[in-house]
């Protein structure tokens, strides 16, 4: 049988190949996003499994059951404080429109702090009078006791459904932790079981696998670092949330830029509402230096390669998966791209594909899957028709001077 394909044949049948995946991936994403995680949790906890079993002299299942409380007790430490961060913050919010903590003199003293260090045309944006303004009309309907209670209500009802799936991962998680060994084995056969395919898959898995966990640990622990940092500069410049800021910028910067963004934004909006315009541009400028540190020296450095992807694939990544999966695919666009990255550069022939993820400047000459740089061959003119002949049994055994 012969297929005649034009190479731009090609590139539209893997452009629908692209698109059916992505189909699947937004429809399925009630059985994706979960395995997704918990595929990801159990190759952070692994290592913690496997410690508690040699060093603590623990049995395998209690060693996984004991790696995965470890993370719940973290988890709940974090959610603890934003549940008594919240209604502290809520309790806070005017509770009437007039009068000297009204929502209208709050906004005034906002407006004024803002025109206190943008230029003059803000005020067309913000006017300084309440009644002037369509911000403030927004605000107001939005913070009305309805809209407030009917939030509250919806969040707990989120929240609740949430916990279900919550349970669901974790037992997803100890189930493949308590059964890793006999996963990867079968893994590993079903791409042949001889020696140098065999040993080439356990590469691949293994690097895949610590690349996940180099990004997840060091993201965790500069996260944690940076929350409790900025959480003790927001409360020496007097802001009230400090604790709901830094629990903020610990889940949001999992979001890369966009998350870091929206974690600086809101410390700067609470000290333009207390009437402190000096404090808000300060945090700023402050936060934004710390954020610049933080992504150009502190994580290339502790992260390494794990994490070389430039910012083009990175923005991508975040607006891909955002589209397929919503907000969860925000917080596991850089996991599945360390995943992604790892599958390209140890698979024959993709390795190309792997470079064109790294902020390198060029690819390497002897990485693992590309083997040595070919040497250079003569231009010549082609043709971009290709015929692609898959012989019949009868075909095969046909003497080639007979066709």
């Amino acid at each position: 049988m012969n297929l005649n394909l034009t190479t731009f044949t090609r590139y539209g049948l893997n452009a629908l190949g692209v698109l059916g995946v992505s189909v699947a991936l937004y429809f399925g994403s009630s059985i994706f996003i979960p395995l997704t995680m918990s595929a990801l949790l159990a190759a952070l906890l692994y290592p913690v499994a496997c410690w508690l079993n040699e060093k603590v002299r623990l049995p395998w299942f209690f060693a996984c059951f004991s790696s995965i409380m470890i993370l719940v007790l973290m988890a709940g430490t974090v959610f603890a404080i934003a549940a008594v961060s919240i209604p502290k913050f809520v309790n806070q919010l005017p509770t009437s429109e007039y009068g000297p903590n009204g929502w209208e003199k709050k906004y005034e003293d906002m407006a004024e702090s803002f025109s206190a260090i943008m230029p003059k045309s803000f005020a067309n944006v913000m006017p300084l009078k309440a009644s002037e303004s369509n911000i403030y009309k927004s605000i107001k309907e939005l913070f009305t006791p309805k809209n407030v209670a009917d939030s509250i209500k919806e969040i707990v009802a989120v929240g609740l459904r949430q916990m279900a799936e919550v349970l669901l991962i974790l037992f997803i998680v100890l189930f493949l932790l308590m059964e890793a060994e006999i996963l990867a084995k079968k893994v590993r056969a079903i791409f042949g079981t001889a020696g140098d395919t065999q040993h080439r898959v356990t590469k691949a898995l293994a690097a895949i696998a610590e690349s996940i966990r180099v990004y997840l640990y060091w993201r965790t622990l500069v996260n944690f670092g940076l929350a409790v940092f900025l959480a003790v500069v927001y409360r020496a410049l007097g802001l009230e949330q400090y604790a709901l800021w830094g629990v903020i910028t610990f889940v949001f910067t999992y979001v890369p830029y966009i998350g870091t963004v929206a974690a600086g934004f809101l410390p700067i909006l609470e000290a333009m509402m207390l009437g402190q315009p000096m404090i808000g541009l300060f945090i700023a400028v402050f936060y934004a230096g710390i954020v610049t540190f933080e992504g150009y020296i502190i994580i290339p450095l502790v992260m390494g390669r794990s994490m070389d992807l430039n910012a083009t694939t990175v923005m991508v990544a975040c607006l891909y998966w955002h589209l397929v999966w919503g907000i969860a695919g925000l917080f596991l666009a850089m996991p599945l791209m360390a995943f992604l990255k790892e599958v390209l550069l140890h698979v024959d022939g993709w390795g190309a594909y792997g470079d064109l993820l790294s902020s390198e400047s060029s690819p390497k000459a002897n990485s693992p899957a590309s083997g040595p740089e070919p040497e250079p061959i003569p231009l010549k003119v082609v043709d971009l028709d290709a015929t692609i002949v898959l012989d019949s049994p009868a075909d095969a055994k046909t003497p080639t001077g007979a066709n």
